[in-house]
């Protein structure tokens, strides 16, 4: 009896002590599982593509938010486009500031003539929302192009032909019109033809002296960029010269993207705080004329000399041609205490 009781004791110990590991086997496997080895962390997310993400799902909400509140609209009137174009490729950053300008421009009919509305796409690119979405509609031109043999090759002409702009937006219908309210604009390109080879003030460089400048650094001028350069009196002036100098300029009130190409030159449609086109250290000279000057706010300023040190090539020469600013705004310019570093 007495070893009948002991057995069963022993097997009872056993018993427990069995389903005591199976238990703290169940146990560790369960914890095993609910907290793995924690992998490495994944690389974080650049700012930039967090900011577009956010403007893609702010310009989309926005639209949504539009077609809700309606009742009566229908999914339709969303641009498929333009959200196919959220998907393809980001709107720039500033384009979440203006949904309604980009909702608007963006509404249009495909394959047909696109609508005449350029004073919209420029509204948008002054206020930062550029390069603009793509659109499947074709271009206007004007009704009667004019003859090839009316396009002028001197880039000082007379006057310029008034059939190959587009009038619609502009108060004035033709360049005399512009040339009667202000002569100094630029439209009538043979008042200019001694604007840059001449002194008027102690503060004009003359085209010739630039060349002495660079002859004596054994230096060469072949490439330009005339930023906010007008009518491209500049680069016309260069051209005679053999210097290819590309004009960026916005067509604010009056065609001078017209103008500039009607001149044999070459307009940059961009605005100041854009991205200069161009790539790295490939320009001789950039010239930065009346457009560049303190109204434009200080960081902005910034940016658009280190984008000019950017396409700069090593010994080439920035330009800033009669900058104005009150003594205290110059001195406040943090980028004013660098201007030696360029050449």
């Amino acid at each position: 009896m007495g070893f009948t009781f002991t057995t069963m004791t022993l097997n009872l110990l056993l018993l427990m002590a069995m389903v005591a590991t199976n238990i703290l086997s169940l146990y560790h496997l369960s914890s095993t599982l609910q907290s793995p080895k924690s992998p490495k962390p994944p690389p974080p997310v650049p700012d930039q593509l967090l900011h577009q993400l956010h403007t893609i799902r702010a310009t989309i909400n926005h639209l949504t938010r539009i077609q809700n509140t309606n009742p009566n609209t229908k999914k339709s009137t969303i641009p498929s486009d333009l959200l196919l174009y959220s998907h393809l490729s980001p709107i720039a950053s500033s384009c979440h500031n203006h949904p309604e300008l980009l909702h608007k421009y963006m509404t249009y009919t495909p394959f047909s003539l696109c609508p005449s509305d350029s004073d919209l796409a420029e509204s948008l690119i002054l206020r930062g929302c550029h390069p603009l979405p793509r659109r499947r509609c074709f271009s206007r031109t004007p009704q009667k192009p004019p003859n090839s043999n009316a396009l002028p090759q001197n880039p000082f002409p007379s006057s310029l032909p008034d059939a190959t702009v587009i009038w619609d937006r502009y108060t004035c219908k033709s360049f005399d019109c512009l040339n009667r309210q202000n002569p100094n604009l630029g439209f009538q390109p043979s008042r200019d033809t001694n604007k840059f080879n001449s002194y008027k003030t102690d503060l004009d460089l003359p085209i010739q002296q630039l060349f002495q400048i660079a002859k004596s650094a054994k230096s060469v001028l072949r490439l330009g960029l005339d930023v906010g350069g007008g009518t491209g009196s500049f680069a016309a002036t260069m051209k005679l010269r053999n210097v290819t100098v590309v004009t960026t300029t916005m067509n604010v009130a009056a065609p001078y993207s017209e103008a500039v190409a009607l001149r044999g030159l070459v307009p940059l449609h961009v605005p100041l705080q854009q991205r200069l086109p161009l790539f790295d250290g490939v320009v001789d000279l950039v010239r930065c004329g009346h457009a560049v000057n303190r109204w434009i706010p200080v960081t902005a300023m910034e940016f658009l000399l280190f984008d000019v040190d950017r396409v700069l090539r090593g010994g080439g020469y920035l330009w800033v041609d009669h900058f104005f600013s009150k003594g205290v705004d110059l001195e406040k310019m943090p980028v004013a205490l660098r201007m030696g570093n360029f050449t």
